[in-house]
């Protein structure tokens, strides 16, 4: 697998600027808009489960459980970045990812951050 399998995040001049930071160096707040959130549950299929099972007793990387979880984080930004767009933000502030197991059938992504408008200084 090459690397852009395993990557993420925006492509060049996205429409809606998502950051970790608070603030974005050129810019300033002009409005904000409020908490957005992207989500997605995702469960493992059983050949990919007996397969990092096997995996574990061996060691080493679990490169179909990554491979998925890098699907399913790309597709929580993707909804946070539809709902911002949505409320009329251009930007994410402090944008963070978080991980949870879902009842033990699957991984739940929740991308969160903070939806404003900003204007360039």
């Amino acid at each position: 697998m090459g690397i852009d399998e395993y990557g993420g995040g925006q492509g060049p001049r996205p429409d809606v600027l998502v950051v970790t930071t608070n603030d974005v160096p050129g810019h300033r707040v002009q409005e904000v808009l409020g908490e957005v959130f992207g989500l997605t549950v995702r469960s493992r299929h059983l050949g990919s489960q007996i397969g990092a099972g096997l995996k574990s007793m061996v060691g080493g990387e679990l490169r179909g459980l990554t491979k998925t979880l890098v699907q399913t984080r790309n597709q929580a930004m993707e909804r946070l970045v539809e709902q911002a767009r949505a409320r009329g933000a251009n930007g994410v502030l402090a944008f963070r990812f978080d991980v949870t197991e879902a009842a033990d059938v699957g991984t739940e992504v929740c991308a969160y951050g903070t939806a404003v408008v900003l204007a360039r200084e």
